[in-house]
């Protein structure tokens, strides 16, 4: 299996700042990955949007916790 290409204790590491960043630059990528596959296109690897959806979840879900302990 796939190692993670964002792991949890990355997120933790990153500023709030670079963290919003880097989850627009998942959700952009994410969004431009579907539209190819909606069009038709083949995507070079299937298992990429899985990766991405998890790496988003995982900033969100780190976002959540932080924003809690306030």
């Amino acid at each position: 299996m796939k190692m993670p290409f964002l792991r949890l204790k990355e997120i933790h590491e990153l500023t709030p700042e670079r963290r919003a960043e880097r989850l627009s630059e998942l959700r952009a990528e994410l969004s431009r990955l579907r539209a190819m596959n909606k069009v038709g296109g083949s995507v070079e690897n299937p298992y990429r949007t899985r990766e991405i959806k998890r790496a988003i979840a995982r900033i969100l879900t780190v976002e959540n916790e932080e924003r809690a302990k306030r």
